[in-house]
């Protein structure tokens, strides 16, 4: 499904990290392990193509990713640290427009993050953590092939934790694959790790 080869990441006058290279098949998740600083958003964000790598590749069934950016972005679902909401619409009127882009029941993605109570609010009325789930329930709109995520679980209480741990397991039965950079353990069962080290 994915694969990277020899990727460098150059940001400033710095290297983040070179020769990283790992291959995620369907159903599998990997975990990006590493002190702040590392280069786990940094490597997202390659992969995510919206950074363009130094040198090396990305890869997906052969095919490199940057021959067709449009194809990548219809196949992935990439969440960074800020959660992307319009603070004056809804939690229903934004899950509303993420889904006139890629399809997907709104009612149900609702319901996977416990915010249906939520939904008629105004998303600037929202706790941190209720903003959070609002980001992650765009993961259960319609199927993409690859999530990757930068820190999934910030700001989630232990109930939320679970529901996302079920988001997860419903994605990886249908033979999606998680990439996700993370500081505290995730509810990946049996997923990798990659750890990167700030470049000396």
């Amino acid at each position: 499904m994915l694969q990277a080869q020899d990727l460098a990441c150059w940001r400033g006058e710095r290297l983040v990290f070179a020769g990283l290279g790992f291959t995620l098949a369907p159903g599998a998740a990997l975990q990006l392990l590493g002190p702040n600083g590392a280069g786990k958003s940094s490597l997202l964000r390659v992969l995510a193509g919206l950074l363009p790598p130094f040198d090396g590749s990305v890869t997906w069934d052969g095919e490199d990713t940057r021959s067709d950016p449009a194809a990548h972005a219809r196949r992935m679902r990439y969440l960074g640290h800020q959660d992307a909401l319009k603070p004056a619409l809804t939690a229903r009127e934004n899950l509303t427009f993420h889904a006139s882009l890629t399809g997907g029941e709104v009612e149900a993605a609702l319901a996977a993050m416990d915010l249906v109570p939520l939904a008629d609010l105004p998303a600037r009325l929202l706790s941190a953590g209720q903003k959070r789930r609002l980001a992650l329930s765009r993961l259960a709109l319609a199927h993409a092939p690859l999530w990757l995520l930068d820190e999934p679980t910030l700001g989630l209480d232990v109930a939320s934790v679970a529901r996302f741990g079920t988001l997860l397991a419903a994605h990886r039965a249908q033979g999606g694959a998680v990439l996700a950079a993370t500081h505290l353990p995730l509810p990946l069962p049996d997923a990798g790790e990659l750890r990167l080290e700030p470049a000396p």
